[in-house]
């Protein structure tokens, strides 16, 4: 359905050309399609000659919702498109998703796409009709999904393109909305961090092991409640992740292809899981090696949903804390981690795919090690930063006394860093500071359009 290869024809009637040719269209009633010839004046005999009328009828296909192909080939004008999306574009992609991943890919599309546009026939489509709609997702819609939803819209008109049922693509140029909703990026501190673990050790020893492993290995959650007893490699120091879950369904694989691995755990917290384990038998529970290592009331996975709104929320509450999830979890290891580890090391914990994802989605600046370097860059450029262990002591000034005080009243820092050249690295004059910026201001006074 949609293409029609044939030229049309012309026909005379009277004194006038009349222009044929056929088309597909869906039936409003049965939703069936259906062949429709369709009929329209092209101009007097007189005025115009058979091939200019065929020219005509070229033309007017194209008005219609057609295109000039060089075979005349006349594209249907009638599909809608929620009936190219469905019937056309999903039996494509559907097979590049998971099972899942389809089933939320689908809901968006619906939701987002589908839902506003359903009836709209595809020719009726342009840029503006689009990235009105994608302004105004951007008021009420995570700036994820927006990316999201540009992206679906932009696959789906170059499939259209590439099938035959449009001429000329209507999202080739979309552009993200300027408008986009910040993303979360809470974060918390080590004092945090350790808060909720001491407070969450009151729940029980399960919930204390669970999220101290959570912490130390940022681990995702869907990987976290699925472990089993065989997963834990004590010999190793070592965890094996061999399965994930989703909407309590367990699956032979990860979010990405580095999921499923083994990843180590620290010296102390493999003693601290055998001692959970010894409580766990003497409590009568199954430590089997297809056991659950963290089940919930009826032996199998917790549902991490029930476990982050339960726990963690009310944990938050209680600490005053700003949020609490897994996620920020995750980032908050990896943001402060990053001091202590080369980022590569980091995106191999967080078992990313990609290091941009690790730096610019995970990892967050803080605001004392911005001072810092702050700091330190001043330091710099004063020359008060720390000595090398071959630097020169620094000197007195002459006929200043014991403390070098300048005419300034402030001590002389003329600590100087020896270079491998023997070059020595001064600090900067104030004198000299000061005459130039008398200098900017005169200047300014003066009407010189001077940009500093």
């Amino acid at each position: 359905m949609g293409v029609s290869y044939q030229k049309g024809w012309v026909r005379p009637r009277g004194k006038k050309w009349h222009g044929c040719f056929r088309r597909t269209e869906l039936d409003s009633e049965t939703k069936e399609p259906k062949l429709v010839t369709h009929s329209f004046v092209l101009g007097l005999k007189t005025e115009m000659s058979k091939s200019q009328a065929r020219e005509k009828l070229e033309s007017e296909i194209i008005k219609l919702g057609g295109r000039s192909t060089g075979d005349l080939a006349a594209v249907n004008g009638a599909v809608t498109f929620e009936w190219f999306v469905k019937n056309r574009y999903l039996p494509v992609k559907e097979g590049d998703w998971r099972e899942d991943t389809a089933d939320v890919k689908k809901y968006l599309i619906q939701a987002d796409l589908v839902d506003a546009f359903g009836e709209y026939r595809l020719e009726n489509f342009d840029k503006v009709i689009l990235q009105t709609h994608l302004n105004q997702l951007a008021k009420t819609r995570s700036r994820d999904r927006v990316l999201q939803m540009r992206a679906y819209t932009r696959d789906i008109f170059a499939e259209a393109v590439d099938q035959g049922f449009l001429p000329k693509d209507p999202a080739r140029k979309l552009k993200p909305p300027a408008n986009l909703r910040e993303v979360d990026k809470t974060t918390l501190t080590w004092d945090q961090l350790r808060a909720t673990l001491e407070k969450i050790g009151e729940i029980g020893l399960r919930d204390w092991i669970l999220m101290k492993l959570d912490m130390s290995n940022a681990l995702r959650p869907s990987e976290l409640f699925p472990l089993r007893w065989r997963c834990f490699l004590e010999t190793q120091h070592v965890l094996d992740i061999q399965e994930t879950i989703y909407k309590g369904k367990i699956r032979p694989y990860g979010k990405t292809k580095g999921s499923l691995t083994q990843v180590p755990i620290a010296e102390v917290l493999v003693e601290e899981i055998v001692e959970y384990r010894e409580e766990c038998k003497k409590k009568g529970k199954d430590v089997s090696p297809d056991a659950f290592m963290f089940p919930g009331r009826f032996g199998e996975p917790m549902d991490t949903g029930n476990y982050r709104k339960r726990v963690l929320h009310r944990l938050a509450k209680e600490l005053g804390l700003p949020k609490l999830t897994f996620q920020v979890i995750r980032r908050t290891i990896a943001t402060l981690g990053k001091s202590m580890a080369h980022p590569k090391d980091i995106q191999g914990m967080m078992r990313h795919s990609r290091l941009a994802t690790t730096m610019e989605v995970y990892m967050q600046s803080l605001e004392p090690e911005v001072r810092r370097a702050i700091n330190s860059i001043h330091d710099e450029l004063m020359a008060t930063a720390p000595q090398a262990p071959n630097s020169k002591p620094p000197s007195t000034s002459a006929g200043t006394g014991e403390t070098g005080q300048t005419e300034y009243g402030t001590t002389a820092r003329k600590s100087q860093h020896t270079e491998k050249g023997g070059e020595e690295k001064k600090a900067p004059s104030r004198c000299k500071i000061l005459r130039f910026a008398g200098k900017v201001r005169a200047n300014r006074l003066e009407g010189n359009p001077l940009n500093y």
